[in-house]
C-alpha cells in the first residue's frame, strides 16, 4: 500500500489516498486512531460502475460519521470503474441489458450473471488484498464491517472471509443465482436497507434474497421512497448496529 496524499478533514478526520497496486483507495481514520488505541474498520461499497472521485463525497460524508462512531473507513476504486480498464464484455452487456428493459422485460438470469458476476469474480479478491494491507496499520484492528456496495460482492466477501463480523447491505441491484445460494451460507448480523419505490430495484429480488440469508440476526430497513430518498435515520440505524457489532474502539 502506498499512500499518496493525506489531509485533515472537519472534525479531525483524516483522509489518505492510496495505491494498492493499480487499485486506487481512500483511507479515513478518525482523530483518536492511534497504535496505542486502534479502532475497528468499515469497508465501504460503492455501486458497480461509478468511479471513486464521482462518489468521493458522498463516500467522505458516510466516513466521517462513521469516524464519529470511533470507525475507520476504507474505499476502493471498484472494478471497471473510474481509470480501471473496462471489465470484459461490459459494454456488450449493458447495452443488452438496456434493450430488454426498453421493452419493458424482465433481465434474464443469463444476462443477469454476465453483468454482476465478473465485477463479484474481481472485486471481492480486490477487497481482501485491501483487507490485508490495511490490518497491517497499527492504528487499526481486526473488527471490520462491510457497508454497501454492490450487494452481490458484499454477500460473496462475507462467505469467504470471516474477518468480517457484520455487514450493511443496500438491497436493489441484480443478483445472480449463485448469490442466492451464497447467501443461504452467510451467517453475520446483517442490516439491510431496501428503498420501496427505487425504479432501479427489482423489489422482488431483493425479498427473496433477504429471505434466503442464513444469519440468525437480519433486519430489513423498507423506506418509501426513490433511490435518493434515504431518511436520515437510516445512517443512524446503521451506526448504531455497527457500534453493537463491532463495538467501541479499545482504549
Amino acid at each position: 500500500m502506498q499512500f499518496l496524499s493525506e489531509r485533515i478533514l472537519d472534525g479531525g478526520v483524516v483522509e489518505r489516498e492510496f495505491l494498492l497496486g493499480d487499485i486506487p483507495g481512500i483511507l479515513w481514520t478518525p482523530p483518536a486512531a492511534s497504535p496505542a488505541a486502534p479502532v475497528p474498520l468499515i469497508l465501504m461499497g460503492q455501486p458497480g460502475g461509478i468511479g471513486l472521485r464521482r462518489m468521493h463525497p458522498r463516500l467522505a460524508s458516510r466516513a466521517q460519521s462513521s469516524a464519529a462512531q470511533g470507525f475507520a473507513s476504507v474505499a476502493i476504486e471498484a472494478p471497471g470503474a473510474g481509470e480501471r480498464p473496462p471489465l470484459p464484455g461490459a459494454e456488450q452487456v449493458r447495452a443488452d441489458l438496456r434493450r430488454v428493459l426498453g421493452a419493458g422485460e424482465r433481465p434474464s438470469d443469463d444476462l443477469i450473471d454476465r453483468l454482476i458476476l465478473p465485477l463479484v469474480e474481481q472485486a471481492v479478491p480486490e477487497w481482501q488484498r485491501t483487507l490485508d494491507a490495511v490490518l497491517e496499520l497499527p492504528e487499526i484492528d481486526d473488527r471490520v464491517g462491510f457497508s454497501g456496495g454492490v450487494i452481490a460482492v458484499a454477500t460473496r466477501l462475507a462467505v469467504v472471509d470471516s474477518r468480517i463480523r457484520a455487514a450493511g447491505l443496500f438491497a436493489g441491484s441484480y443478483v445472480p443465482r449463485v448469490t442466492m445460494d451464497e447467501a443461504r451460507r452467510l451467517t453475520i448480523p446483517l442490516h439491510v436497507l431496501l428503498q420501496w419505490d427505487d425504479e432501479g430495484n427489482d423489489r422482488g429480488m431483493a425479498l427473496e434474497l433477504f429471505d434466503a440469508f442464513g444469519s440468525e440476526e437480519k433486519t430489513l430497513y423498507a423506506n418509501m421512497g426513490g433511490h435518493t430518498g434515504v431518511p436520515r435515520f437510516v445512517g443512524e440505524d446503521a451506526a448504531r448496529f455497527f457500534s453493537r457489532h463491532l463495538g467501541a474502539p479499545e482504549g
